[in-house]
C-alpha cells in the first residue's frame, strides 16, 4: 500500500512539472495559430483551455495534448474569409458532433487506413501555404487570398520590404525569433528545458517594448469579449453547400491529424495505448465545446504531446493542468499579449510550417517507392493551388488509382505447340486497368487457329474483363468459349 502511494506521489509530481512544460510550449502556439487564422488571439487560448479541461479529462489517450493546430490554420483562415467569424462556431460545432458520431459508430480505427503519403502531402501542403502566408506577417503586410496568389506576390513583398524601414524591423524581429527557436535546444546547460519558442517570443517582445519599436503587435480585447457563441441565425448557414464541404474538411483533417498523432505518441511511451474510437469522441467533445464558444477547432498536437512525454508525464493530470495554467494566464495576464509583436508569432509559425514539410520523407520515398512520392508531391501542390479540401481529395483519388493499378497485375502465358488449339492461361488479377494489355496479347495470336482461354489462375476477374474476353473468344472462334466458372480456383 505504501509503495503504491509513493508511486502515485511520484507520478503526480512529474505530471505537475510536465504540465508547466506543456503550458510553456502551448502558449505561443495557441496565440500564433489564432493570429494566423485571422481570429482574435484569445480564441487560441480558449481552444487550448478546452483541450486541457474537456478533452484532457476524457478517455482515449492519456498522454497526448490537444489544442489549436498549425495544420488547420489555412482552413480556418479561408472559412473565416468566406463565411465570417460568426460562422466559425457553427462549423466547429458541426465538425465536433460529426466526430462524436463517427466515434460512437466505432469508425475511429478506419482513419488509420488513409494513405500515409496523402497525410504527409496534406501536411506539406499546409506547411507551404502557412509559410507563404506568414512571410507576409513577418513583414507586417497583408497576405493576399489563395496559396498561388501568396506565392506569386512574394517578389513584390520582397521589393516593398526593402523599401520600408518598419518592414525591415519586423522582418528582423521574426528572423531573430526563428534563429532562437532553432538553436535554443542546441545550447549547453539546463536552460534547454525551457521551450525555445517561448524564449524567442519573450526575448523579442522585451526588446520591442524597451526600444518601442514601430511594429504591429497582437490586438487584445479580453477573454470574455473574444468568446462569441453562435446565434440562431448563424445556423441558417448550414443550408449552404460550401459550408457543408468545409465542415467535412474540418472533420476529416482534424480527425486524421489527431489519430495519426496518437499513433506517433504511442511509439514514444510505454504506458497504455490509445483507444482510437474513444479518442475520436474525446476530440469531438472538445470541438463541440469550442464550437459553442465560437473558438478555433482543435486537434491532438504532436509538438505538445511529445513535449509532454519527454517531460515525464505518466497520466492525464499533466494535460489537464496545462489547460488550467492557460486559463489562469488568460484571466490574470491578458494584457501581456498586447506587447507581443506579430512578426515574432509569424517566426514561430514559419518554424512550425517548415517542420510540416517532410523533406527527408520525400527523398526516401523517391528512392524506394516513387509512386508514393508522386502522391505526396501532387497532394501538396494541389492544396497549394486549390484549397485544403480539394487538394486532399486529389491526393486520395491518386492514391486509390495507384493502389488499383499496382494490385491489378495479370500474367499471360501462351502455350503454342504448333498444332491444335493455342492455349492461353491468365494468372493474377484481371481488371479493366489491364484490359488493353490482355487484348493486345490476344490479338497477336494466329487468326487461323482456335484459341482456348484458361482463366483458372485468376484470383479476380472483373465484369469489364469478363465481357471483353467472352466477346473476343466468340469473335475469334465460336467453338471455343471461356470457362469463367473456374476463376478463383488458383492457389
Amino acid at each position: 500500500m505504501n509503495a503504491r502511494l509513493s508511486a502515485l506521489r511520484v507520478a503526480l509530481r512529474t505530471d505537475f512539472t510536465s504540465s508547466l512544460v506543456v503550458f510553456l510550449v502551448a502558449l505561443p502556439l495557441c496565440v500564433g495559430v489564432a493570429v494566423a487564422s485571422g481570429v482574435p488571439a484569445e480564441l487560441g487560448l480558449v481552444t487550448g483551455i478546452v483541450g486541457g479541461l474537456v478533452t484532457g479529462l476524457l478517455p482515449g489517450s492519456s498522454i497526448q495534448v490537444s489544442g489549436p493546430a498549425a495544420g488547420l490554420t489555412v482552413l480556418v483562415l479561408t472559412a473565416v474569409q468566406e463565411h465570417g467569424l460568426t460562422a466559425l462556431g457553427v462549423i466547429v460545432l458541426a465538425a465536433g458532433l460529426l466526430q462524436l458520431t463517427l466515434g460512437a459508430f466505432r469508425l475511429g480505427r478506419y482513419f488509420r487506413a488513409i494513405s500515409l503519403s496523402v497525410v504527409h502531402g496534406m501536411l506539406a501542403g499546409i506547411g507551404l501555404v502557412l509559410i507563404a502566408g506568414q512571410l507576409y506577417a513577418l513583414a507586417d503586410a497583408r497576405a493576399p487570398g489563395g496559396g498561388t496568389s501568396k506565392v506569386a506576390g512574394l517578389p513584390r513583398l520582397a521589393f516593398d520590404t526593402l523599401e520600408s524601414a518598419t518592414a525591415l524591423t519586423a522582418v528582423g524581429i521574426g528572423a531573430v525569433t526563428v534563429l532562437i527557436t532553432v538553436f535554443w535546444r542546441k545550447l549547453p546547460g539546463p536552460g534547454r528545458a525551457v521551450p525555445g519558442a517561448l524564449v524567442a517570443v519573450g526575448a523579442v517582445t522585451l526588446v520591442t517594448v524597451l526600444l518601442d519599436l514601430p511594429v504591429e503587435r497582437v490586438r487584445v480585447g479580453g477573454l470574455l469579449a473574444a468568446v462569441q457563441p453562435p446565434g440562431a441565425d448563424d445556423f441558417l448557414l448550414l443550408a449552404e453547400t460550401g459550408l457543408l464541404a468545409t465542415i467535412v474538411a474540418f472533420t476529416m483533417i482534424a480527425s486524421a491529424e489527431s489519430l495519426f498523432s496518437a499513433a506517433a505518441v504511442d511509439r514514444l511511451h510505454e504506458g497504455p495505448k490509445t483507444d482510437y474510437d474513444k479518442e475520436l469522441m474525446a476530440q469531438g467533445a472538445g470541438n463541440t465545446a469550442c464550437g459553442l464558444l465560437g473558438a478555433l477547432p482543435m486537434t491532438a498536437v504532436i509538438v505538445r504531446s511529445s513535449a509532454n512525454v519527454q517531460a515525464g508525464a505518466r497520466t492525464k493530470v499533466s494535460r489537464v493542468l496545462h489547460g488550467v495554467w492557460l486559463l489562469l494566464f488568460a484571466v490574470l495576464l491578458p494584457g501581456a499579449l498586447g506587447a507581443v509583436p506579430t512578426a515574432a508569432l509569424a517566426g514561430v509559425l514559419l518554424h512550425a510550417g517548415f517542420k510540416l514539410l517532410p523533406l527527408g520523407e520525400v527523398g526516401r520515398l523517391w528512392r524506394d517507392h516513387r509512386g508514393e512520392a508522386v502522391v505526396l508531391v501532387v497532394t501538396a501542390v494541389a492544396i497549394l493551388v486549390t484549397d485544403m479540401f480539394e487538394g486532399v481529395l486529389v491526393g486520395l483519388g491518386l492514391a486509390v488509382a495507384k493502389a488499383a493499378w499496382e494490385t491489378s497485375h495479370v500474367q499471360i502465358e501462351v502455350d503454342d505447340r504448333g498444332e491444335g488449339p493455342v492455349r492461353v492461361r491468365l494468372l493474377g488479377n484481371a481488371t479493366f486497368l489491364r484490359l488493353p494489355r490482355i487484348l493486345d496479347a490476344l490479338e497477336r495470336l494466329p487468326v487461323h487457329r482456335p484459341v482456348t482461354l484458361d482463366p483458372a489462375g485468376l484470383r479476380h476477374l472483373d465484369y469489364a474483363c469478363t465481357c471483353a474476353l467472352q466477346n473476343w473468344a466468340d469473335q475469334h472462334n465460336d467453338a471455343h468459349t471461356v470457362d469463367f466458372d473456374r476463376v478463383g480456383t488458383a492457389p
